[in-house]
């Protein structure tokens, strides 16, 4: 462990001086690699550099303590050896955990995408109440929200939504929400109380910068066309939407939040880039269907994640078996405990991973 410690410290080092080169400010790309990396690594490196001067203090106090013949003083240096004994252990552990391998996409902004499943309009309400779910949890957090792109209903439900997500340790936190929603409800239309069951599926990618992640606009096509609302309710007159379409795999984004055009295709293009990232980071460079597949599941009422039942108030996330009952605050965007719980059992995973 030693040699791993003094190999980090070493190659913090090195990108200290990388960034500290004026040169490597000419080259967009390069610098932010080396920013990301020094981000990255400033946690783990200025413990082992706290560890270091620590030890070298209790070396020098045991190589006093051989030395000194004063009981007083002898008392006071085996008190400050026992105290720093103590922290050396505990910096010893937080490095240790340090150490276990850690997302590289953890400090990136989110790209947010909701898509109503199986449930027709009661599945659409659903997503629209996700979508509000993770704008007031973001709020919360002090992340801001920018609309990329929304398709509604008649009913005021939602179709499908994307969204960026701008705040620090954003991704960290809602990375556990990818997957199949389940929502068990009695819906306002339902004269005899029935329950129903409907899904909703959420895809979170991480949004990359353009020098990180270069498009070749041959294989673009982008079309311009108006904005709609719900029922075909135009939104403007102009052509400012933008739907781009990547053709080695078939991707489709459509961006129409923003009235220029130039903006909405800067987002579509962020999009795709992120969509393919996660394609390549995930290993899956097939269909467009089988890499979202493997993100979301098919939006079918027995794939899910978590489940919402309303009639009993609670919030069941099931890939770690836990069950809040205060349903109406989780809705509201109180996400902290679920999503403490899903990185704790991650990390812990991890930890028994690495002994």
């Amino acid at each position: 462990m030693q040699e791993q410690l003094i190999a980090i410290e070493k190659k913090y080092g090195l990108l200290e001086a990388e960034l500290a080169d004026p040169a490597c400010y000419n080259d967009p790309k390069t610098l932010a690699k080396l920013t990301r990396e020094q981000k990255q690594l400033r946690p783990l490196a200025e413990k082992i550099r706290a560890l270091g001067r620590l030890e070298r203090e209790l070396n020098d106090a045991e190589k006093l303590l051989s030395v000194e013949s004063d009981p007083e003083l002898r008392e006071l240096i085996r008190e400050e050896l026992s105290s720093g004994g103590a922290r050396q252990s505990a910096l010893e552990a937080e490095i240790g955990e340090l150490l276990i391998p850690r997302d590289p996409d953890d400090d990136r902004n989110v790209i947010m995408e909701i898509r109503a499943g199986a449930g027709g309009d009661e599945a659409a309400l659903f997503a629209h109440s996700l979508y509000r779910m993770y704008a007031m949890y973001a709020e919360k957090q002090g992340w801001s929200i920018e609309l990329s792109n929304l398709s509604e209903t008649e009913l005021g439900g939602v179709k499908e939504v994307s969204f960026l997500v701008e705040g620090a340790g954003a991704y960290a936190a809602l990375k556990f929400e990818s997957g199949v929603h389940r929502v068990q409800r009695v819906p306002d239309t339902e004269t005899q109380g029935r329950i129903h069951t409907s899904t909703v599926t959420v895809a979170v990618l991480p949004e990359l910068e353009e020098v990180e992640f270069e498009l070749n606009e041959n294989d673009l096509r982008i079309d311009v066309f108006r904005s709609s609302g719900a029922g075909g309710q135009k939104v403007n007159k102009t052509s400012s939407a933008i739907r781009v379409t990547h053709l080695p795999t078939g991707i489709v984004v459509e961006c129409q939040d923003e009235r220029s055009q130039y903006k909405n295709k800067d987002r579509a293009l962020s999009i795709l880039r992120s969509r393919l990232y996660e394609m390549e980071k995930e290993k899956q460079r097939s269909a467009v269907a089988a890499e979202r597949k493997s993100q979301v599941g098919t939006g079918e009422r027995n794939e899910r994640i978590r489940t919402y039942n309303f009639p009993q108030g609670r919030v069941t996330d099931h890939r770690i078996g836990l069950t809040l009952y205060k349903i109406d605050a989780v809705m509201d965007g109180e996400l902290t405990e679920l999503i403490t719980a899903l990185q704790t059992a991650a990390r812990a995973e991890k930890l028994g991973a690495a002994e």
